[in-house]
C-alpha cells in the first residue's frame, strides 16, 4: 500500500530500532484513542503525555542527533524522519508541530562550530527536551533582514541581548532557543542560544488558540557569552536559510499524514451512508471527487519520498534539492488543502462534527502552506530555477532510492545560499519517457508549448515585477518538476500505470486552469493569450481506467482503517 495504514505498517526499515520507534509511536496514539485525542484538542491541553512518551523512548534523541554528535549511537536519517513526520501528521498537527519546531531549533546548533552548545543539545535531547527557533518577529514577520533583536557588546567581552521574537513554537519549554539577531550598531548577523528559564527571558503570551504554545518572548538585558553564540556574520545568515531548507520539507509530510487519515474517515462514512435509496459512493460526482482526492494524495506521497532521495544525496556539486524542497513545501501542502476540500464536499456537514478527526483536519490543513514561508515566497524562489531546469540540463549520476541507514550530514554543511540561478538539473525528459500514457502525452505537449511561450511571448519587464503574474507562471512551471519526481518514484514503487495516468488526468486539468488564469491577467498580451489558449487541454477520457482505479484502489479502502475510540 502506498498510503500509510496503522493496521498494516509494513514499511521497509534498515534496522529494527527504526521500526520499533514507528510501531511504538503508532501504538501510543492508538492506545490514546480518538476520543482522548479530540478532547485534548478541544480543551487545548498541552501534550505532556506525548512528550513524556518521547522522553521515555528517547525518540527525538535517536532521530534528530547526527551520528558524530553521539559517537554513532544515533543518526539524522531522512528516510525514517519522513516516516515519523507522516505518522505524527496522521494523528494530529500539534504532535507534529512540537517535533517540527524542535528540528528548526536544532538546525543552527548542528550547523555551528560551537562544541559546548552541541554537547548540551545532545544531553538535552537524551533527556527528552524540546527546542525552539527564534527567527520571526511581530513587526517584521519573516523579513529577517530587518530583525530588531540586538546583541550589545559589553566591556568585559560579553553581550546583552534585547528584543523580542514572535510566533515561536515551544517557546514555553525550550531551554535552548536558537535566536537570530544582529550585533548592535552593525549589520552583522548572529545566532545565539537563550534559555526560557532565565529570569531575563520574558514569556509574553501564547499567540494561538490551540494545544501548541506558539509564543512571543522578550529578552531584556539578557546576558550572552561567547559559549552562547552559535555563529556570526554571513554564516549566521546562511544557517538561518539552510535551517529553513531542512525544516520546510517536513510540512509536506504533515499534509500527507492529515489528508490520509481524513481520507479513511471520509470513505468509511460515504460508503456506508444510504441516501435516496442508494449509497453515497454510488453518486457519480462523489466517485469523481474520491478518485481525484486519491490521485492527488498518491502524487503527493510519490513526490515527497523522491525529494528525500535528492536531499540525502545532495552535495555542494549537486544542489538540485534547493528546487525540489520549496516545491515540497508549497505544492504538497496546497495539494493537501485540495484533497481536504474534495473530501469535505463529499461528507458535507459530517466534517464539522466534533467527534471526527476530519474536524481537526479541515482546520489544520490550512496552516501548512502558511508556515516556513508562504506559498508566494516559495514560488518566487522556485522561479529562479526555471531557466536552467527547462532549457539548460546537464548530466548527473542517477539518484537511487535512499532507504539506507546513513547519516545525512550534508544538511548541516549546505554552504552559502547564493547563486541559486546557477544550479543545473538533469533532463526531466528521462523521467517523462519512462512511461507511455495518454494523459502524460498530453502533459508533455503542454510543456512543449509552455516552453515555446516563454521564448516567443516572454513576460515583459513590467510583468516580471508583477508578483501576481509571476505566481501563475510559477505554478505552471512547478507542475513539471512535480511530475518528474513522482514519475521517478512511481517506477521505484511499481505504481499501477492506470493510477499514474489518473494522476496525469488532474495534472493536465491543473495546468489548463493556470493557463486560463494567465490568459485572464490584465497585462496578458495577445501573443501570450494565444499560447494560453493552446495550453488549455482536456484530459484523455478512459472509463475503464477510471472505474478500475475507483474499484481497485479507492473504494477498496472502505473499512481499511478506523482509529480506536
Amino acid at each position: 500500500m502506498i498510503l500509510f495504514n496503522p493496521n498494516k505498517h509494513e514499511r521497509f526499515y534498515p534496522d529494527e530500532e527504526s521500526r520499533e520507534i514507528m510501531l511504538k509511536t503508532i501504538q501510543f496514539f492508538e492506545n490514546k484513542g480518538l476520543k482522548s485525542l479530540k478532547k485534548d484538542d478541544h480543551d487545548r491541553i498541552w501534550y505532556r503525555e506525548f512528550l513524556d512518551f518521547i522522553a521515555e523512548e528517547k525518540i527525538f534523541y535517536k532521530l534528530l542527533t547526527p551520528s558524530k554528535e553521539s559517537n554513532g549511537k544515533t543518526r539524522w536519517d531522512m528516510w525514517r524522519i519522513q516516516q515519523f513526520n507522516e505518522i505524527l501528521g496522521f494523528y494530529g498537527l500539534p504532535y507534529w508541530y512540537t517535533w517540527q519546531v524542535t528540528i528548526l531549533g536544532l538546525g543552527p546548533i548542528w550547523m555551528s562550530n560551537n562544541k559546548v552548545a552541541k554537547e548540551k543539545a545532545v544531553k538535552s535531547l537524551e533527556k527528552g527536551a524540546i527546542f525552539a527557533f527564534g527567527l520571526s518577529e511581530k513587526e517584521h514577520g519573516a523579513d529577517v533582514y530587518s530583525t530588531s533583536m540586538k546583541l550589545t557588546p559589553q566591556e568585559d567581552g560579553t553581550y546583552l541581548a534585547n528584543g523580542s521574537k514572535y510566533y515561536i513554537g515551544n517557546a514555553n519549554e525550550a531551554e535552548m532557543v536558537s535566536t537570530f539577531g544582529k550585533i548592535e550598531g552593525t549589520d552583522e548577523y548572529v545566532f545565539f542560544i537563550a534559555n526560557c528559564k532565565h529570569p531575563n527571558y520574558e514569556l509574553v503570551k501564547n499567540t494561538v488558540n490551540s494545544q501548541n504554545y506558539v509564543g512571543e518572548y522578550k529578552l531584556k538585558d539578557y546576558p550572552i557569552s561567547d559559549t552562547d553564540i552559535l555563529e556570526r556574520g554571513p554564516k549566521a545568515w546562511d544557517n538561518a536559510l539552510n535551517t529553513v531548507n531542512v525544516g520546510k520539507y517536513n510540512l509536506g509530510w504533515a499534509s500527507i499524514g492529515i489528508s490520509t487519515h481524513a481520507f479513511y474517515e471520509a470513505i468509511n462514512h460515504a460508503s456506508n451512508r444510504n441516501l435516496y435509496g442508494m449509497f453515497v459512493t454510488d453518486f457519480p460526482h462523489v466517485k469523481r471527487m474520491f478518485v481525484d482526492a486519491y490521485a492527488r494524495l498518491v502524487a503527493m506521497k510519490l513526490y515527497a519520498g523522491r525529494t528525500a532521495d535528492y536531499m540525502r544525496s545532495a552535495s555542494l556539486e549537486d544542489r538540485r534539492y534547493l528546487l525540489f524542497d520549496p516545491i515540497m513545501k508549497m505544492k504538497v501542502t496546497t495539494q493537501g488543502e485540495e484533497v481536504i476540500n474534495l473530501l469535505w464536499d463529499v461528507i458535507a456537514a459530517k466534517g464539522f462534527e466534533k467527534d471526527t478527526f476530519f474536524e481537526m483536519a479541515a482546520r489544520d490543513i490550512r496552516a501548512l502552506p502558511k508556515l516556513e514561508g508562504t506559498v508566494h515566497v516559495n514560488i518566487a524562489l522556485i522561479i529562479k530555477f526555471m531557466q536552467n531546469y527547462l532549457f539548460n540540463p546537464t548530466n548527473y549520476d542517477e539518484i537511487p532510492q535512499r532507504n539506507d541507514a546513513s547519516d545525512d550530514e550534508f544538511l548541516f554543511h549546505q554552504g552559502p545560499t547564493r547563486k541559486l540561478a546557477e544550479i543545473q538539473f538533469h533532463d526531466y525528459n528521462k523521467a517523462f519517457n519512462l512511461y507511455d500514457l495518454p494523459n502524460l502525452t498530453i502533459f508533455k505537449e503542454q510543456i512543449k508549448t509552455f516552453k515555446e511561450s516563454l521564448v516567443m511571448a516572454p513576460a515583459s519587464k513590467e510583468q516580471m515585477k508583477d508578483i501576481d503574474v509571476m505566481l501563475t507562471i510559477g505554478e505552471m512551471f512547478t507542475l513539471v518538476p512535480y511530475a518528474q519526481l513522482l514519475l521517478e518514484n512511481a517506477k521505484i514503487y511499481g505504481i499501477d500505470e492506470l493510477v499514474l495516468d489518473q494522476i496525469f488526468d488532474f495534472i493536465v486539468r491543473d495546468f489548463s486552469k493556470f493557463a486560463l488564469e494567465l490568459h485572464n491577467k490584465p497585462s496578458s498580451t495577445d501573443k501570450q493569450m494565444e499560447y494560453c489558449r493552446k495550453l488549455i487541454r482536456k484530459p484523455n477520457v478512459d472509463n475503464i481506467r477510471y472505474e478500475t482505479v475507483w474499484k481497485k484502489y479507492v473504494y477498496a479502502l472502505n473499512g481499511a482503517y478506523t482509529m480506536n475510540d
